[in-house]
């Protein structure tokens, strides 16, 4: 049975370009959950949070995660998805999680330049917030199969870099 891809990391980390990128370099579909969150909500992951909260949008991941099937695909996952024990048994289920890693001067830089809204890091020092989430969820990223420094990388050098490390630990 072929094993899907699950990326994980922070906001920022290039989750969903690195993952189509990746998709396209290895022939595999590309799922963003974010995007199908987006298109069962009708609205924008900053507005659910705003309406709902996070612990709702947090078991819409969950329920999404439970509806894919293992494949032939790359999977983005959002930055928090690793924040609940019952998502990790859905990725051991689908596939191999690789945590692209990254610092947090690089995140900020990143983020700084986005025009996409970040639900929380909607705050005055979303700096401090930003490398506070990173701490409280390091370890949890760390549980991945696999990890890949984006630091330093375009997208498409990522892409062929997670492939090369895939192979080499023949998990592709």
């Amino acid at each position: 049975m072929t094993k899907s891809w699950i990326l994980v990391g922070m906001m920022g980390a290039g989750k969903s370009a690195v993952g189509r990128a990746l998709a396209e370099a290895s022939g595999r579909e590309f799922i963003d959950t974010d995007q199908i969150l987006q298109g069962r909500f009708g609205r924008s992951i900053s507005q659910f949070f705003a309406i709902y909260g996070e612990e709702a949008f947090r078991g819409h991941e969950t329920s999404v995660l439970k509806s894919l099937e293992p494949g032939h695909n790359v999977i983005s996952t959002g930055g928090g998805i690793v924040t609940r024990q019952e998502n990790w048994e859905e990725f051991a289920r689908l596939g191999t999680t690789i945590y692209l890693e990254s610092s947090p001067e690089v995140l900020i830089n990143r983020l700084a330049l986005s025009k996409k809204k970040r639900p929380l890091l909607a705050v005055d020092n979303w700096e401090d917030k930003l490398s506070s989430l990173l701490d409280t969820r390091r370890e949890l990223y760390e549980q991945a199969d696999l990890r890949y420094s984006v630091d330093g990388n375009d997208i498409q050098a990522a892409a062929e870099g997670i492939i090369q490390l895939l192979e080499q630990r023949d998990a592709t």
